[in-house]
């Protein structure tokens, strides 16, 4: 990846930010190669050892595990994040899930059909834009997916950019967050299409996600919507906080697809920062048995 390019012509800040984030590391292995979000990359590109060493793969396990087992206790997990099986090769008909009745709409789902024991983690809004955030995610190789509000995420794209060349999906979430069923069909066409271009723009590609503000949508949204290349609408089962875990369902546990909601928010808004939401979301997964998945490879 060659740095001096990336950053040619960008804001100041978007220097400062790549040099925060550490591009160089290695978050590849779950990222999917650069951030494109239709084509999932699968193992880490380490070489195999040689034929006849027969210690070796042992020991370079073993070596691995303490890795990552040290940088786990560095971010204040008495565990690693368990690792996200090979997503299926092909990704499950949403169709049949959806909410929306119809191949000719989007597909809408709060969970995504797999019998993986696989999470998925998702961030709204943009406002707390903590690179420390970032960081911890990049080291503790852990995918996501941001679904960006233009008003938030406006003053300081430099900060997503640089999570989706690690490999972060970055989707559309409106330009202003309105209760979109309030809005007549030019307004919800401006808030949604709008904000299409604009990642479109600052990232190079058009989101095919988009959640709608307070996850509330008619099916006029989802017209609008299909219109302006969108094709699949996430919507959430559990919502994670610094201090705990809203579970959807009544046995308060994680299931196969959940789809996590949390925000962009820091000490401001809520007790925590986005580090310890991190830390709830992966104490909870790992104690469960999960692993959290990048949910592009998935839907």
């Amino acid at each position: 990846m060659q740095l001096v390019g990336l950053l040619r012509g960008r804001p100041v800040r978007d220097a400062v930010v790549w040099c925060v984030l550490g591009v160089a590391a290695g978050y590849g292995a779950v990222a999917g190669g650069g951030g494109q979000d239709d084509e999932p990359v699968h193992g880490s590109g380490i070489a195999a050892p040689a034929a006849g060493a027969a210690l070796g793969p042992a020991r370079g396990q073993e070596g691995a595990h303490a890795r990552r087992a040290a940088v786990a206790r560095r971010w204040g997990l008495a565990a690693p994040p368990l690792r996200a099986p090979k997503p299926p090769s092909e990704k499950p008909d949403l169709a049949r899930e959806s909410r929306a009745g119809g191949r000719d709409l989007p597909a809408v789902v709060s969970r995504v059909p797999t019998d993986q024991r696989v999470v998925f983690l998702t961030i709204d809004d943009g406002d707390d834009k903590d690179p420390e955030f970032v960081r911890m995610m990049r080291e503790l190789d852990v995918p996501y997916s941001a679904f960006l509000s233009h008003y938030l995420a406006k003053e300081d794209y430099g900060y997503f950019r640089g999570m989706h060349k690690l490999g972060a999906g970055l989707h559309n979430h409106t330009l202003n967050h309105p209760f979109l069923p309030g809005l007549d069909a030019a307004g919800q066409r401006k808030e949604i299409c709008g904000q299409q271009r604009n990642l479109r723009r600052e990232t190079g590609r058009r989101p095919r996600l988009f959640r709608p503000p307070y996850g509330e949508y008619t099916a006029q949204t989802l017209r609008i919507a299909r219109s302006c290349g969108i094709r699949v609408v996430p919507l959430w089962t559990q919502e994670a906080f610094p201090d705990r875990m809203d579970h959807g369902g009544a046995d308060g546990r994680l299931h196969p697809g959940d789809i996590i909601l949390t925000h962009f928010r820091g000490r401001g808004d809520w007790p925590g920062s986005m580090p310890d939401v991190a830390r709830r979301v992966l104490r909870t997964a790992t104690e469960q048995g999960f692993a959290l998945a990048r949910l592009e490879d998935y839907v």
